[in-house]
């Protein structure tokens, strides 16, 4: 492991850690233990260790890479511009090469889920099927009273309790591939990057993206050849398989002869938009990257840079509140353009919650597993979303949205408080001619 550790880690970002410690206030495993190894400046000199040969990889180390939620909020806060999130995926990349501590059923899990589902729409589609069946029979009904979901351990069932209720067709599906601009001539063309679990969980979010893009002067089309972004596979130390995904975008997009990629979830969109980065190493593939990375940019962002004007009204008095993305926030920037939208929604209430640009605990899989920060986290979260009274918790991503679901569960009160997506909450009150 130490070999293929020296091998792909960037040696230079990691020198360019000046240990100042600026990251430590903004790491969440940090805050939580207040232990040097938990922070990224303390992982960083991890790797650095074994890069150089002074320390072994054992199991400790492992734990320690697998045990950062990758929110990178340490790098808007790194006075030396370290790439922290590049540095946490090239070092579990090379652990997972070499790891024996997975058991042989997360062995077969993740061989199933990387490799045989997430890649393949078709499959997520299938997916999407099987649990809408699950969700619209008695089956649902039985397997808890029964007692079923005893067998699994308590953070997966309450996992299962806040699903939303899955689809098996998709925007495509629902709504067909082009959809021209309202109100005359287009600004722009965009491509809709419509993900693989958005698609599935989320596909009333999609196609309320693509409405409200229409309503704002877009032409849109949703290629139905592309595919998963990669994210969690590049998250999981499966970098080869990310890259093979980024390909397929790739193709898939410039075929389509887009203006702009827009995204819906910012965990998608902080890996497209490293594309290039993540490709930089394949010649054939490099500048196609760059031409696909330039081109990708959140919903928000692109209604409220690019865009026609829209007008939103509550039609009755509501307060929300907003929890960032981390990846949206951190990677690609974007934290003003979601508040600028809400902001224009006559007769609703926003309310700033306290540290909404600390991450939730979700960070795509961490919740599944690495459960006890997750719930920690969360716990914190919480008591900050109750503060404000809110009746609803808007967020742009399906990870961060599962999981201000899955937090209202358990610390606050479903009748009076919903988790919502930034484009469903904005749709529902547009004002239409």
């Amino acid at each position: 492991m130490a070999a293929t550790l020296k091998l792909k880690l960037d040696y230079d970002q990691l020198t360019n850690c000046m240990r100042c410690g600026f990251c430590l206030p903004a790491c969440p495993t940090f805050r939580e233990t207040g232990v040097e190894a938990e922070s990224p400046r303390g992982r960083i000199a991890l790797m650095k260790a074994v890069a150089d040969g002074i320390l072994k990889p054992d199991q400790a180390f492992e734990d320690q890479m697998n045990h950062c939620l990758a929110c990178r909020a340490c790098e808007p806060a790194c006075p030396a511009d370290v790439k922290y999130g590049q540095l946490i995926e090239q070092a579990r990349d090379a652990v997972e090469d070499h790891t024996e501590s997975h058991r042989w059923w997360i062995r077969a899990v993740r061989k199933t889920a990387f490799k045989g589902v997430f890649p393949h729409q078709s499959r997520m589609r299938l997916l999407g099927k099987a649990l809408k069946l699950y969700q619209g029979t008695r089956l649902r009904q039985w397997t808890r009273q029964s007692g079923v979901m005893k067998l699994f351990p308590e953070h997966l069932q309450q996992m299962e309790r806040i699903l939303p209720d899955a689809s098996e067709d998709g925007v495509v599906a629902r709504i067909g591939a082009e959809h021209k601009a309202k109100g005359g001539a287009a600004v722009a063309k965009v491509g809709l990057f419509r993900g693989c679990i958005m698609d599935v969980l989320f596909t009333e979010t999609n196609v309320n993206t693509v409405k409200l893009l229409g309503e704002a002067g877009f032409d849109v089309v949703i290629p139905d050849v592309q595919n998963c972004c990669g994210a969690l596979h590049a998250h999981s130390g499966e970098a080869d398989d990310a890259r093979e995904l980024a390909r397929r975008n790739i193709r898939a997009f410039q075929g389509a002869g887009v203006d702009y990629i827009a995204t819906n979830a910012g965990g998608c969109g902080a890996l497209l938009v490293e594309y290039d980065h993540l490709l930089q190493d394949d010649p054939e593939w490099k500048q196609a990257a760059a031409w696909f990375a330039e081109r990708v940019v959140d919903v928000s962002e692109l209604l409220v840079r690019k865009g026609r004007p829209l007008a939103f009204e509550s039609k009755e008095p509501a307060r929300f509140t907003y929890q960032d993305s981390c990846h949206l926030r951190n990677v690609m920037k974007s934290s003003g353009a979601p508040r600028t939208l809400m902001n224009r929604v006559a007769g609703a209430e926003f309310c700033e919650m306290k540290e909404a640009d600390r991450c939730c605990g979700s960070a795509g899989i961490y919740n599944v597993t690495q459960p006890e920060m997750s719930g920690r986290i969360l716990e914190h979260k919480m008591e900050h979303a109750e503060a404000t009274k809110a009746e609803y918790i808007l967020t742009s991503n399906p990870g961060c949205l599962l999981q201000m679901k899955l937090g209202i569960e358990k610390h606050g009160d479903p009748g009076r408080m919903a988790a919502v997506h930034v484009v469903d909450f904005l749709y529902e009150r547009l004002k239409k001619d």
